[in-house]
């Protein structure tokens, strides 16, 4: 409960200044007694719903300004932020990061401004892939619009009970008329999917499996019958360059592609009576793995929440290449890290087997988080050569009991693998796979 409680001190002492009045003036106007308002404005008693309906009431106040915070990613936002390396020295912990947020929002979208308009200021070239990853964040990737509208047409289609592509290449032609074309890969070379509307066609190679192209068909109809919500979406998000709003729409439409294959309530309870079983969950839905495992991070529905997840995905190299956080509370980590010890990399050496391991780690917290994590290798989509990532689950342990892929695992804080924060800051000399001495050692 402590954690829904809204605290509202700092909003509520700028409108009082805005409007002249003392604390016992304003109490007086709000029927309380002076010192419940200054508990309240010293963020020491929560504000509750008959107090904030009266200051709606007597006072000109948005009640959206209390939410202020979600611009800068909310506390998730401004905890990445403070754990760039420049900041390491100072110990900042995800408590401290709170009080701050809490006690001065203003104070803290100021530096989260001044953070990010560095870059540009010091002759660096903004990053479009955390530009649109910081948007993302601030939905904790779910779009709840998008997602209703994407479970509707599941239905209507009744995806559930008859051939999947076979329903969306009738949506697709009937309602667009568009046809899906499968070509040889030397005719759209280094291409997995091409739209030609001269000649109404969906072309997707040859090269993409059975998932892939199901995804690729849901893709299409979700980018047509869901633009105006994606462009509202993608305007509303505020990113500045071409590049990075080109890069959230790509993952909205991605999103609603994923939401028509594995519709939110029938994916959730299947979720829920199969323990997370992801060998399951796959068959049942007749996607990937990584198609499944990005779902995951998605299941936010006001009263109907899943186990909140995060996922990423490694290249071969063993650089992170792709990070979505969801409700997880998992911060991207800093450019560069590595942690050879934790089960994506062994992946790579176990090609198609899912690997579980329970690990710490956590960048800017004062005490590290217990995950189980979960990883397996996939086959690049398309790809015309072995070409692998790997994909990778995290869910905080204390969520883990219930699913199929802990048992057999320790959730015993004292038995995970401690990762720390990254080969680039980790400067522990006991490490099992140490990175290179240039990367751990001062010079």
């Amino acid at each position: 409960m402590a954690d829904n409680a809204l605290l509202a001190g700092p909003a509520l002492r700028r409108l009082r200044k805005r409007e002249g009045l003392t604390q016992a003036a304003m109490a007086a106007s709000l029927g309380i007694s002076p010192s419940y308002l200054n508990l309240i404005e010293r963020n020491q008693r929560p504000l509750s719903a008959r107090v904030l309906v009266q200051v709606i009431e007597r006072f000109d106040f948005d009640p959206r300004s209390l939410r202020e915070d979600e611009a800068i990613g909310g506390l998730d936002g401004l905890a990445r932020r403070l754990s760039d390396e420049r900041f390491v020295d100072l110990g900042i912990d995800r408590e401290e990061v709170q009080e701050f947020l809490a006690a001065a929002p203003q104070a803290a979208a100021a530096f989260a401004r001044l953070y990010d308009s560095a870059g540009s200021q010091s002759g660096h070239r903004e990053d479009p892939a955390a530009k649109a990853r910081e948007a993302v964040e601030r939905w904790q990737n779910h779009f709840a619009d998008l997602d209703e509208a994407a479970e509707q047409l599941s239905d209507q289609l009744r995806l559930s009970s008859s051939d999947i592509g076979a329903s969306l290449r009738d949506r697709l032609r009937e309602k667009h008329q568009i046809t899906v074309r499968i070509l040889p890969s030397d005719v759209i070379p280094g291409l997995v999917h091409r739209l030609d509307l001269h000649a109404r066609q969906l072309q997707l190679s040859e090269m993409l499996p059975g998932a892939a192209r199901r995804f690729q068909i849901a893709r299409q109809i979700g980018a047509l019958e869901q633009r105006e919500a994606i462009d509202l979406l993608v305007a509303g998000a505020g990113l500045g360059s071409p590049e990075a709003r080109a890069l959230f729409r790509e993952h909205v439409t991605d999103y609603v592609a994923g939401a028509l294959l594995m519709p939110y309530r029938r994916f959730l309870r299947a979720c829920e009576q199969t323990g997370y079983d992801l060998a399951v969950l796959q068959r049942r839905f007749a996607a990937s793995f990584d198609q499944v495992a990005q779902r995951l991070t998605t299941l936010q529905r006001v009263g109907e929440r899943g186990l909140p997840f995060f996922s990423a995905r490694f290249g071969r190299t063993g650089r992170m290449v792709a990070f979505t956080a969801g409700a997880s509370g998992a911060i991207y980590p800093l450019t560069g890290a590595r942690w050879p010890a934790w089960v994506p990399y062994a992946a790579f050496e176990s090609r198609g087997t899912m690997l579980t391991q329970a690990v710490t780690f956590g960048e800017g917290e004062a005490a590290p988080k217990h995950w189980l994590t979960i990883a397996r290798t996939v086959e690049v989509d398309g790809a015309a050569c072995s070409a692998r990532k790997a994909i990778v689950l995290g869910v905080e342990a204390r969520f883990a009991g219930e699913l199929a892929q802990a048992r057999g695992i320790s959730l015993d804080p004292q038995d995970a693998v401690p990762l720390g924060v990254g080969c680039p800051r980790c400067r522990r000399a006991d490490c099992l796979t140490p990175a290179t001495p240039r990367l751990t050692a001062s010079l």
